[in-house]
């Protein structure tokens, strides 16, 4: 086949694949209803657990606080902490304030990362923090 004529075809070959997947030999329509044809291709869920997500809103808003200056925004609850976290990021905050006085910013944040882990891990060790979670 000369070079135009190839050019045209896989010109052609591209465009069907794109307009038509299934029909041009290109693609799988997901269906899983032809004979052959692979399940289509979603993500599995997934879910953070209890422990990974208090350590992420203490994180976030101790950094908020620490890095910021910013003032909670409103109470616990609308941080979306319970009561619990509220005072794990307080006890967090309060060591992290006082590692950057002694060893400098990164030091607070390293501590708090730490901590913030370290006391979620605790707080959810047993599956929950009880029968009233706030």
């Amino acid at each position: 086949m000369r070079p135009r004529r190839l050019r045209r075809a896989l010109a052609l070959a591209a465009t069907l694949c794109v307009l038509l997947p299934v029909a041009a030999g290109c693609g799988d329509s997901g269906t899983g209803h032809a004979q052959g044809a692979r399940t289509p291709k979603t993500p599995a869920p997934r879910t953070t657990s209890p422990e990974d997500l208090c350590a992420i809103l203490i994180v976030k808003w101790g950094r908020d606080v620490y890095d910021f200056g910013k003032e909670p925004y409103g109470d616990y609850q609308n941080q979306g902490l319970s009561n619990g976290q509220y005072e794990i990021l307080l006890d967090v905050l309060k060591a992290a304030k006082a590692e950057r006085e002694r060893h400098g910013a990164d030091a607070g944040r390293n501590l708090m990362r730490r901590q913030a882990r370290e006391k979620c891990d605790d707080r959810y060790r047993d599956g929950g923090p009880g029968p009233n979670p706030w």
